[in-house]
C-alpha cells in the first residue's frame, strides 16, 4: 500500500492511498465469504456457495462494494501510521479508483480528507520573565484570618433593629413575571453582604426589620426562568446578628491544639504567608502560560472548533439552557475553546521536548483529586472514567501540568518590589515523590495500570483533551 500527504492548510491534509490487488484480494476473499452466508442457493449450504455462483447471482462488482467497505478503515489506519500524521477530526473519504469487476488485477485509490494536529515551532522557553503580586503576609492577613476562625464559634442572637450588613436574616421571596407569580421560597438563610443570591438583595434588605418588605428588579439564575429579568418582593422574618467569642487564650485552646493566643496567631501568620506564595504560584502559572501564547503562534483548526461549539450549545439545549445561546456566549466558548486548543498543542509539544511521562501514583493522585472537587468516592469516579475510556485524557492533563510546571521551574519570578519569588516549593519536580494522602482506591489503580507498570503516555486523540 502507498500513502502521501498533501497539505492544504497548517491544520489540514489530503492522504493519497493506493492498495494493490494484492493487498485488496484477502478483503475480497473475505466479503465472498460473507456474501455465502447471506444468501442460499439451492444444492448448496449456507456459507458453501462457490464465488462463481455468487458472481452469477449478485455480480462481482458487490462483492468489491463489500471488500472496500470493510477494508476501508484498515487501509485508512495504516495510512496515518505510515504518514505519521495526528488526526483531529472524522476523516472524509472519497474513492477514485476501483478495479474492474471482472479483472483480477488493478488498484483501488481514495483520498481523505481531514484536519490534523498542527506542528508547532518551540521557541527558548527558559527564563520567561514574569513579575506578581508581593506576598508577605500582613497584620491585617492575620486579623482576618483570625476573625474567620472565631466566626465558625460564633452564635447568632435577635437583634430587634433594621437589618445591616453582616447580619443573618430569615426571609421569605417572591418572583414574579409581568405581574405572573413565577417562583417562590420561604424560610431562606442569608447573610447581608454575601452577595450568594439575587443581585439586588442586599440593598433591598439592609435597613428592613422584621416583617418589613421590599421589591427590586433582579434577574433569575435559577429554575426555567433563568436569566429572565423579574420583580422580586423579599420579606424580612428574621435578624439575627453573630457574635464572636473572645480572641484570648481560651479560645485559642478551644479552636486550635495551641494554648495561647499568641501562638495561635504565630501560626495564622505561617499559614496566611503559606497561601500568599500558593497565590503567587497561581498567578505566575497563568502569566507563563500567557507568555507561552505569545511566542508561539499555533494554526487553529476551524472545523473542529466550530464542531467542538455546536456539542457545546447542544448540551446546553439539552438541559434547558438553549435562551443562553447569544452571539455574545457564541464568541465567549469561541475564544476559550480556542485557547484551550492552543494550550494543550504548546504544553503537549514542550511535554514530548522534555520527555515529559506520567507514573501510576501522579496519575492516581490527579484522580482522587479530581473525585474529590466533584464530591465522589474515588474508586466510583476511577471507575466511570475508566468504562467511558476517560483514562487517557486524564494522562494527557497530568502530562500537560508537569510541563508547565517545568516550564514555570525555569522562569524568572519577581515581585511587585522587585524581589526574586521562589516557587521550589509550588513547583514539585517531575520525578519527585508524591505527596503523602489518601490511600490510592483500587479501581484507579486498576485504571492507570492498564496504561503500563510504569510511565502511562498521553493520548493523541483530540477528544481526550479539554473539549
Amino acid at each position: 500500500m502507498k500513502s502521501a500527504v498533501e497539505n492544504l492548510t497548517a491544520t489540514r491534509v489530503k492522504l493519497n492511498v493506493e492498495v494493490p490487488f494484492e493487498e485488496l484480494k484477502p478483503s475480497i476473499d473475505a466479503a465472498y465469504k460473507t456474501v455465502a452466508s447471506q444468501i442460499q442457493v439451492p444444492g448448496f449450504r449456507k456459507g458453501k456457495v462457490p464465488a462463481k455462483l455468487i458472481d452469477q447471482r449478485v455480480g462481482r462488482g458487490y462483492v468489491l462494494e463489500t471488500a472496500i467497505n470493510d477494508g476501508l478503515n484498515g487501509w485508512y489506519q495504516s495510512a496515518v501510521q505510515e504518514t505519521g500524521i495526528r488526526p483531529l477530526s472524522r476523516p472524509e473519504v472519497e474513492i477514485t479508483e476501483v478495479p474492474d469487476p471482472s479483472a483480477t488485477d488493478g488498484e483501488l485509490k481514495f483520498q481523505v480528507e481531514l484536519d490534523v494536529r498542527p506542528e508547532i515551532e518551540l521557541p527558548d522557553y527558559s527564563g520567561i520573565k514574569v513579575e506578581v503580586e508581593a506576598a508577605e503576609a500582613s497584620d491585617a492577613d492575620v486579623e482576618k484570618a483570625l476573625d474567620e476562625l472565631r466566626g465558625r464559634f460564633g452564635t447568632l442572637n435577635p437583634a430587634d433593629r433594621p437589618a445591616k450588613d453582616g447580619d443573618f436574616l430569615t426571609i421569605d421571596i417572591t418572583a414574579t413575571i409581568d405581574g405572573e407569580e413565577v417562583d417562590s421560597a420561604a424560610g431562606l438563610s442569608y447573610q447581608v453582604g454575601s452577595g450568594t443570591m439575587l443581585d439586588g438583595l442586599d440593598e433591598a434588605v439592609t435597613g428592613l426589620s422584621v416583617d418589613e418588605d421590599a421589591i427590586f428588579d433582579t434577574t433569575l439564575v435559577g429554575g426555567e426562568h433563568a436569566g429572565d429579568a423579574a420583580q422580586v418582593k423579599v420579606v424580612v422574618k428574621a435578624v439575627k446578628e453573630r457574635e464572636l467569642p473572645e480572641a484570648d487564650d481560651d479560645f485559642a485552646q478551644l479552636a486550635s491544639e495551641f494554648d495561647t493566643l499568641e501562638e495561635l496567631r504565630a501560626d495564622l501568620a505561617k499559614q496566611a504567608a503559606e497561601s500568599k506564595v500558593v497565590g503567587q504560584g497561581v498567578e505566575a502559572r497563568d502569566k507563563v502560560l500567557d507568555k507561552l501564547l505569545e511566542l508561539i503562534e499555533v494554526p487553529i483548526p476551524e472545523s473542529v472548533i466550530a464542531e467542538q461549539i455546536e456539542s457545546h450549545f447542544s448540551q446546553e439545549g439539552s438541559h434547558g439552557e438553549g435562551e443562553h445561546d447569544t452571539e455574545e456566549h457564541r464568541a465567549e466558548v469561541k475564544a476559550n475553546t480556542e485557547r484551550a486548543f492552543q494550550n494543550e498543542i504548546i504544553l503537549d509539544a514542550i511535554a514530548d521536548k522534555e520527555e515529559v511521562g506520567v507514573s501510576q501514583n501522579e496519575l492516581i493522585d490527579y484522580i482522587v483529586t479530581t473525585a474529590s472537587q466533584y464530591g465522589m468516592d474515588p474508586n466510583q469516579f476511577a471507575q466511570i472514567i475508566d468504562q467511558s475510556g476517560q483514562v487517557p485524557m486524564m494522562v494527557s492533563e497530568v502530562r500537560r501540568r508537569k510541563a508547565l510546571a517545568v516550564v514555570l521551574g525555569q522562569a524568572e519570578v519577581v515581585d511587585t518590589e522587585g524581589n526574586k519569588v521562589d516557587l521550589s516549593d509550588f513547583v514539585r519536580p517531575a520525578g519527585a515523590e508524591e505527596p503523602a494522602g489518601a490511600e490510592a482506591p483500587e479501581a484507579a489503580e486498576e485504571a492507570a495500570s492498564e496504561e503500563s507498570p510504569a510511565v502511562a503516555t498521553a493520548s493523541d486523540d483530540p477528544a481526550a483533551v479539554k473539549f
